[in-house]
């Protein structure tokens, strides 16, 4: 091969190689670089027969790049929609065969080439079947999330509001019934008096009730909220970094951290679903104790972004399943996002807490809350 042509093609090709291992194991330009490492083994094939010194000498072998033509393919497969993954598979034997048929390539045999390529495309095609089954069972995976995060909070509002009916029916029946049966029966001022009292009682009942929730007396450790957040994180079909902050010996209770948890993973989920694929979007997740006791978490990207205010009120995802969640067990939660500059989910229980500072999308600048009213989004 002429020198100067070996050197560009081999550092073309083999340096995109190792490009992409490094962004496999860093986790990041993973598509990028695939697709690179595709177009390298177009041009390196295409350009084959003017990188020939001695027709010659090559006359009776096969141009190297031959041998790793399915390695093009199945980086084409992962860097590329299904439609352009398919045209590649079958493109890139082709320019194979057309220079193995030439000279430059070996001159081989027409029946001989054609062999060769469809070699290729039978093995460049098994492993593009198997990458497209991996990525739809890695979508199946995701939804199944989506779907079973939306049951469970179903099923949390369920159960609520049959204890609350439980403890609706309970106080009608010992309160306010008895009173109304005492008021009816009411003849003399001592009796009307009574059921003043009694009537005044059955409303600060019903007062306590409208304000409490259902919740039992077993706490949950922060710590051991911030590790299973953390889990969450890792089980996401996406890399999300753990921005861990300074946790104390502190304990929730566990209908406030089962809210926080929840509400975290959704926000992981919606991250995953909708921030884009733009591959050098960053996510993060962190945690960290509230100063005077509480929990802090925080779930952000670089992503997309989105608008609060124009998202129609149709769309509960954000609304049910993240700001009332926490609502409801006496959190609260900061919403900063806008078009093209990421989004950023500040959950903070108790709700007197004021926002963790730094968990914008810049990581530096104040988030700006956006009341659990005032926006939601799926």
């Amino acid at each position: 091969m002429i020198p100067e042509w070996s050197l560009f093609a081999q550092g073309l090709l083999f340096g995109g190689l190792l490009l992409s291992v490094a962004a496999s194991i860093l986790k990041r330009w993973v598509l990028i670089v695939n697709g690179f490492v595709a177009v390298a083994w177009f041009v390196v094939m295409a350009t084959w027969p003017t990188g020939v010194a001695d027709v010659a000498v090559v006359s009776d072998e096969r141009p190297w790049p031959w041998f790793i033509c399915t390695v093009a393919t199945a980086a084409a497969a992962v860097a590329w929609p299904v439609w352009a993954a398919v045209v590649a598979l079958v493109v890139a034997p082709l320019t194979y065969g057309i220079v193995r048929v030439t000279p430059a390539g070996g001159a081989a045999p027409l029946d001989l080439a054609a062999y060769d390529v469809i070699y290729a495309i039978i093995l460049g095609g098994t492993v593009l079947i198997i990458i497209t089954m991996l990525r739809q069972a890695a979508a199946s995976v995701d939804l199944a999330q989506s779907t079973a995060l939306d049951r469970y909070s179903y099923a949390v509002r369920q159960h609520a509001t049959e204890v609350e009916r439980v403890q609706v029916d309970a106080i009608v029946h010992d309160s306010v019934l008895t009173t109304l049966i005492s008021a009816a029966r009411s003849h003399a001022p001592e009796a009307e008096a009574l059921a003043v009292r009694m009537a005044s009682n059955a409303m600060g009942y019903l007062r306590d009730a409208a304000a409490s929730s259902p919740d039992d007396a077993t706490k949950v450790r922060v710590g051991d909220l911030a590790v299973r957040i953390r889990s969450a994180a890792d089980a996401v079909s996406v890399a999300f970094e753990y921005r861990p902050g300074e946790i104390s010996d502190w304990d929730l209770p566990s209908q406030a951290a089962e809210a926080v948890y929840s509400a975290a993973v959704q926000s992981m989920v919606n991250s995953t679903q909708h921030a884009g694929s733009d591959p050098n979007t960053t996510r993060w997740v962190g945690v960290r104790c509230a100063p005077g006791g509480g929990v802090v978490v925080v779930v952000g990207d670089t992503g997309a972004g989105f608008d609060p205010q124009a998202v129609p009120t149709a769309r509960i995802g954000l609304r049910i399943s993240i700001l009332e969640r926490v609502s409801n067990a006496g959190g609260h939660v900061d919403v900063d996002s806008r078009p093209g500059e990421g989004t950023v989910i500040t959950i903070r229980w108790p709700a007197a807490e004021s926002v963790w500072p730094g968990s914008g999308p810049d990581a530096g600048e104040g988030a700006v809350p956006v009341a659990a009213g005032e926006g939601a989004t799926s």
